[in-house]
């Protein structure tokens, strides 16, 4: 079996700017490949953009440009971004930028069609098939919208609108081919179950698995070219152009190859497939429910995993929006900070799976705190005390028997293998969390490490011992054993900081590069006594946080436009809106009809591209727990619900929201001029499923 490794972020769609989301996705697909190649594995990493479809036309038209120059227009973008931020293939990124209008990719693209076309479903029916689809279409979102994913408009004349973007829909009525995609649901499940690791986190996994359980329809996949021209033709039909998302995920094989020769040398399907798919976990299902259904249909091994990261929202726990006024400003943010201090903070701040916080002033106090102070003033201290004591050498690590009571005496530990076996342990913890995604655990761990260096440093006092000659070989030690320290942790913290792991090894007077050094194989006390060091230089000055965040504000845009219109408020997520007094008596047995129970939150999230709602898994007592939407999250921090004993109207009809079922309502007081929710609760433990009367 070769050893190799495939990593994929989505391709981003080309109707709109890169922006922080992208850029995060592109760094942890970066940081991975950077490890795996570390390791010596031949690794493939892929990026790029979806740039066919209605969307595109459409802004295409209103710029004045053809569809392939607005495509190439936002790509140029694109380009500079991955450029700027070290993400290209010339800073050693990516190996493709993807573009769904290569030709190689209608040549695979139609070949998968092909095959698809050719074979039978599980239950033995054509996979493709021709019929006629009416519905709602939304162009931004690329996706077709069921009664409960748009609201309804109050005109009967005006058409609904998307409930993400509250644009207008488009109203479909034509014929198209479909994907029987209701055939497969038992083959998903069956994927899903047997395969535990193949959607992650377990949260994301358990979503996926509910809504296939909800039962699938069948897929339009194709548009009549007089309604959208800007697509990959219909093998065969070419009055048909292929449904965007069909085209899409496609995209992840022929990149390597699938259905076009040339790219099969030039990187290799065989080779690489299946790749290891990262992803928002706004299209999830996308990836993990109808790319593997078509894989399935066309006969193809399905991806190694679907990992779908979390969003970020800014310091008060919002989501970003220009609306808001609180995005961040990607020339803002390359402009200010070091590409490795991006780089940390991100993969530090987002435990991945989750959601994380993104302000320019945490990522200054994360920079001063954990660089600056931390790993940037250990190598700055300990290379320029090697420099002062030791005549910029590499000093010997060996302290003499009749030099060892001495050490002793001033708190010296002479048995080196204690610290270097403190290192081995946390250089196994970290390449752990590493495999598992865990990067901001993975860097807790590598951060012990340094806080244990530092503090030998700081208990043996260099500056004292070198003012003794009877403890210059003490000296030596301490100062070998900082350096080695530093030397192993430039190689664990390569894929994260590159640059500042390489101006490490290169000071130590290290040749070759830590991005060669497989981390697994390091061994303590390979750094060779009487190496000249390198010429010293911080490796991340302390920033100067009101001077960078007056900067900051002056360069932030006051002109932005919004990107997106504001969302459309979202009814009945409590039911708890502020009434003004009583409007009308009802009688005790109309009280009687509801059923108010106590319930306590096991998990909260929040959903994506919803401002207001949070995703609650609630204990009433059930066999199972319940699923209920609350317009809440502006309010309250999801994390800290959990526990909380709630009061539930567990006989409400369920209803969906943004594509979620929600299996009754949180009960809360509504105050203020926001109508304000507040929780009720309970002051007296109560146990979960009893009634309120």
């Amino acid at each position: 079996m070769m050893n190799t490794f495939y990593v994929t972020t989505p391709i981003y769609y080309a109707n709109s700017l890169p922006h922080l989301g992208h850029l995060y996705t592109m760094i942890v697909a970066d940081t991975v490949s950077r490890a795996k190649r570390q390791r010596g594995i031949d690794t493939y990493f892929l990026t790029g953009t979806d740039e066919h479809g209605i969307n595109i036309e459409r802004a295409a038209q209103k710029a004045g440009r053809t569809p392939k120059e607005q495509a190439d227009y936002v790509v140029s973008y694109y380009k500079k971004m991955t450029s700027e931020f070290g993400l290209d293939t010339a800073h050693g990124g990516y190996d493709i930028f993807m573009r769904t209008t290569e030709p190689f990719h209608y040549q695979g693209v139609s070949e998968l069609w092909r095959q698809i076309a050719r074979n039978k479903t599980p239950r033995g029916n054509d996979a493709l098939y021709k019929g006629h689809y009416e519905g709602w279409f939304c162009a931004a979102c690329a996706e077709y919208k069921t009664e409960d994913e748009y609201q309804k408009p109050k005109n009967e004349s005006e058409p609904p609108t998307c409930l993400i973007h509250d644009t207008a829909l488009d109203r479909v009525s034509e014929e198209s081919y479909f994907f029987r995609l209701s055939d497969y649901d038992e083959a998903l499940l069956s994927v899903y179950e047997s395969r535990p690791d193949f959607i992650r986190p377990e949260s994301r996994r358990n979503e996926v698995i509910s809504f296939v359980r909800g039962g699938l329809q069948d897929l339009s996949v194709s548009r009549l070219k007089t309604s959208v021209s800007w697509g990959v033709p219909v093998p065969d039909d070419p009055a048909h152009t292929m449904y965007v998302w069909f085209d899409a995920l496609i995209n992840y094989i022929t990149a390597i190859g699938f259905g076009n020769e040339e790219r099969q040398q030039k990187a290799g399907f065989e080779k690489y497939w299946p790749a290891l798919h990262l992803v928002g976990k706004d299209i999830l299902r996308f990836h993990a429910v109808y790319w593997p259904a078509f894989l399935i249909a066309g006969g193809i091994e399905l991806p190694r995993a679907i990992v779908a990261h979390g969003m970020w929202l800014d310091p008060n726990g919002r989501k970003m929006s220009k609306t808001l006024g609180n995005t961040i400003e990607l020339d803002v943010l390359q402009k200010h900070f070091s590409i490795d201090a991006i780089r940390y903070f991100v993969l530090r701040e987002m435990v991945f799976g989750q959601d994380g916080r993104f302000g320019y002033e945490g990522l200054i106090d994360r920079a001063n705190s954990d660089l600056a102070k931390g790993l940037g003033n250990l190598s700055s201290r300990t290379l320029t005390m090697i420099g002062n004591y030791c005549d910029s050498r590499l000093p010997s690590n060996v302290i003499p028997e009749d030099k060892l009571l001495l050490a002793k005496r001033v708190g010296i530990d002479t048995d080196e293998t204690t610290l270097a076996g403190f290192i081995e342990t946390a250089r196994d913890q970290f390449v752990l969390h590493f495999e598992n995604l865990a990067f901001s655990r993975a860097l807790e761990t590598v951060w012990s490490v340094v806080a244990r260096a530092d503090k030998m440093i700081s208990d043996a006092k260099p500056w004292d011992l070198a003012k003794d000659e009877n403890q210059k070989h003490t000296l030596g030690a301490v100062l070998y054993r900082a350096a080695e320290s530093l030397r192993w942790l430039s190689v664990l913290l390569y894929p994260v900081m590159p640059d500042a792991s390489k101006a490490i090894w290169s000071q130590l007077g290290l040749e070759d590069s830590p991005a060669h050094i497989d981390p697994t194989k390091l061994k303590w006390g390979e750094l060779k006594a009487g190496t000249a060091i390198g010429n010293v230089q911080p490796i991340f000055p302390r920033i100067d946080k009101a001077k960078t965040m007056a900067e900051i504000n002056a360069d932030e845009k006051t002109d932005a436009v919004p990107d997106t219109a504001p969302e459309p408020p979202m009814k009945h997520a409590t039911e708890a809106d502020a009434v003004p007094g009583v409007t009308s008596f009802i009688e005790i047995d109309d009280f009687a009809k509801v059923d108010l129970r106590v319930g306590q939150v096991l998990s909260a999230e929040r959903i994506p591209k919803a401002d207001k709602l949070l995703l609650l898994k609630i204990d009433l007592g059930e066999e199972q727990p319940r699923q209920i939407l609350a317009g809440i999250a502006q309010y309250y921090e999801p994390e800290k619900l959990v526990g909380r004993k709630v009061v539930i109207v567990a006989n409400l009809k369920p209803r969906k929201l943004r594509g979620y079922e929600s299996q009754g309502m949180v009960v809360a007081a509504s105050y203020g001029e926001e109508g304000r929710p507040v929780i009720a609760t309970f002051t007296e433990d109560v146990p979960n499923g009893a009634r309120l009367k």
